[in-house]
């Protein structure tokens, strides 16, 4: 089954800076291949359940592995049957919307 996720990892009592944490994570998510995109505050992660979810502990494993103590992480997931839809299809369907709207 595939899943679409948002995923927003914090690493606490590192300051404010996350770059080299984020940078770290993408890492792990481009070596498995899923479809992404960073976001401000979280990441949009797509593709199988079990590949994104591994990404994920893949993921807190690096972090710590850069010497965070403690990870703090929020991850919504969306899964659905009825369609194969991407992220990025959701996002164009509401700009579709919208301009329709104005026209």
């Amino acid at each position: 089954m595939n899943v679409s996720i948002d995923l927003t990892l914090i690493p606490l009592g590192k300051g404010t800076s996350l770059s080299r944490y984020i940078a770290a994570c993408k890492k792990e998510i481009e070596k498995r291949g899923l479809d992404y995109e960073l976001g401000p505050n979280g990441t949009a992660i797509e593709g199988e359940w079990n590949k994104v979810f591994e990404c994920v502990k893949a993921c807190h494993e690096v972090v710590h592995g850069l010497g965070v103590l403690r990870i703090y992480s929020s991850v919504k997931i969306n899964s659905r049957v009825d369609s194969n839809k991407s992220f990025r299809d959701k996002v164009q369907s509401v700009n579709s919307y919208l301009s329709e709207q104005t026209s």
